[in-house]
């Protein structure tokens, strides 16, 4: 075990869940934020690299991601989170068809992330997240 960053590491609950949200529409991740504040620890991200890089610091216990990002596509997330933290529960949402394709290439490879259609209210977010993590 290397040292363990200082910085935010160590403010963060960990009785709680940790929940990483991550979409490139800002409005979107911060609301889903605030929205999961009531049941996790949750951090909005608007890019697919630094909430990996924040992932080496920080282990979620979920990776709540939009499919269609520029630059790295939550699916590519995914994967990638899943090789930094193994048990990182995955939950991926998309407002468009064309990310069935990524969801089949995933699962090809031996990932079966779970598709949430956008818009979904938050009541059914809350609930399918708290499924995942309890």
């Amino acid at each position: 075990m290397g040292s363990m960053n200082t910085g935010v590491a160590s403010r963060v609950d960990r009785t709680r869940p940790i929940v990483m949200v991550v979409d490139d529409e800002r409005v979107i991740a911060n609301t889903l934020a605030v929205i999961l504040n009531q049941q996790a620890t949750s951090m909005a991200f608007y890019d697919g690299k630094s909430a990996l890089e924040a992932a080496h610091r920080i282990v979620p216990d979920l990776l709540l991601a939009d499919v269609v990002m520029p630059g790295m596509s939550g699916v590519e997330l995914a994967i990638a989170m899943k090789n930094v933290a193994p048990q990182c529960k995955v939950l991926l949402f998309s407002g468009q068809a064309t990310t069935i394709n990524l969801l089949a290439d995933a699962r090809a490879a031996g990932h079966n992330f779970t598709l949430l259609q956008k818009p979904i209210h938050p009541t059914d977010l809350l609930a399918r997240i708290s499924e995942l993590l309890h």
